[in-house]
């Protein structure tokens, strides 16, 4: 697996001079190797290659055989960045792909990473992150695994994840299935949780809804699965990651953090102790050879959700039915109204909209322009007030910036303005 460097190529100074690697058998020439991608640490593209081949074993068990989409970062981290549900029709013979149909009706051919080529492949793509869904190409229609998204509201510090973690885990354990814990590269946490090949995506969905219900019953000062923002505390078991055509960033991703940080598989006794600043594309390749892959056990763990189902129908019969699905979906039957609280309850969450930007830091100065305009309010506004929404559109993501006033005095209360700033952005297609 390991790759060698061609006769007839040689490492050149010039940035734009191809390095040609030999993986399993397989010559990929890696275009602009020293491109940098991460300005700060000063990794190229060439780096990026290397990392997926060191963990190549931990990353196919995570990405490998199922259906990915591309996240591209052609010119780095800090740059404009796509999705590409669509293989490049420009694309070597042996690089996989299968057809997906998604809830709008389309369908595209997204690739489906085999091997160790494959990921150095994708590198060379600038793909910095493995983007798979929760099924296996060879059934597109029944996940086999389950997805639980800790997300920390602003505010919230990483000791309030790893509780509301543990928690996750003896809910789990308690329906019978084994949770995988890993750092999702960011300021939350994953758990990977297989199952068997058995349900529909609705299904695997609704079992996720039932469970985030639990811990929150578990743990109600710690976690919520309120979907609106605006009613979220603590820290989001965001159930909707289990919708079909939902992708998270799998074991062993590359992020796209300044310091290039993984999404790093962990064993349940290091959760308490590991930082998430700990696993970054310098440091991982070293771990991953002393100690291997910490989720080296899951596909022989796969679980029934028979259990959580029932939980579900117990719940529904109590009157807690289905949870609003993310906005791009049609509305389902049994969906309550999509409708933001802070708009039907306008008295307890006053909201504003501040602005809408193709780059998070442009909507972030628009806020900060706010409350500079507006510093009695903002002295009120705790973490949580503000909500920063990442809205992906048809290829790329923008940014929506809302204040909550909850917590400023009735008097003190902007108005809604004109929005600062008011970039168009494109619908998801």
């Amino acid at each position: 697996m390991s790759p060698s460097r061609s006769r007839r190529e040689a490492v050149s100074d010039d940035a734009s001079e191809p390095e040609r690697l030999v993986v399993d058998g397989r010559e990929i020439a890696i275009s602009n190797p020293h491109k940098v991608l991460f300005p700060k640490p000063k990794h190229t593209k060439l780096d990026l290659v290397r990392y997926y081949l060191a963990v190549a074993e931990g990353a196919l068990r995570g990405a490998g055989g199922r259906p990915n989409m591309l996240v591209r970062y052609p010119n780095g981290v800090g740059s404009e960045f796509f999705y590409q549900k669509r293989a490049p029709e420009s694309r070597p013979p042996w690089i996989e792909v299968v057809s997906l149909r998604f809830p709008s009706g389309r369908s595209a051919d997204e690739v489906v990473p085999r091997d160790a080529a494959a990921l150095a492949w994708l590198a060379n793509l600038a793909c910095l992150e493995l983007h798979p869904h929760p099924v296996r190409a060879e059934d597109l229609e029944h996940p086999d695994e389950l997805r639980v998204d800790l997300d920390p509201v602003p505010g919230v510090k990483w000791p309030h994840v790893r509780q509301v973690a543990h928690v996750a885990d003896a809910t789990l354990k308690d329906f019978g299935l084994t949770g995988w814990p890993k750092t999702s590269g960011n300021r939350g946490m994953h758990v990977v949780v297989r199952i068997e090949t058995r349900w529909s995506f609705d299904q695997v969905r609704r079992a996720a809804l039932a469970l985030a219900r639990e811990v929150e019953r578990r743990a109600p000062k710690l976690a919520t699965s309120k979907w609106w923002k605006e009613e979220r505390h603590g820290v989001f078991v965001d159930y909707n990651q289990n919708a079909k055509d939902r992708t998270v960033a799998s074991a062993y991703s590359v992020r796209p953090t300044p310091d290039a940080r993984i999404s790093a598989p962990l064993a349940w006794d290091e959760v308490d102790t590991a930082d998430p600043a700990d696993f970054t594309l310098a440091t991982m390749p070293k771990r991953f050879a002393k100690i291997g892959d910490r989720h080296a056990g899951i596909d022989r763990a796969a679980g029934s959700l028979e259990r959580l189902l029932e939980l579900s129908a117990a719940q529904e019969r109590e009157g807690q039915g289905d949870a609003p699905w993310p906005p791009h979906y049609r509305k389902q039957r049994g969906e309550p109204p999509r409708v933001q609280p802070s708009r039907a309850r306008a008295a307890k969450h006053p909201l504003v909209e501040i602005g809408r930007a193709k780059r998070k830091q442009d909507a972030l100065a628009g806020l900060e322009r706010w409350k500079a305009r507006h510093p009695k309010a903002a002295a009120h506004l705790e973490p949580a007030d503000v909500l920063v929404d990442s809205m992906r559109g048809r290829s790329s993501t923008w940014t929506r910036i809302r204040v909550n006033l909850q917590h400023v005095p009735v008097k003190l209360r902007p108005r809604q303005e004109r929005l600062d700033p008011d970039e168009k952005t494109l619908a998801r297609s």
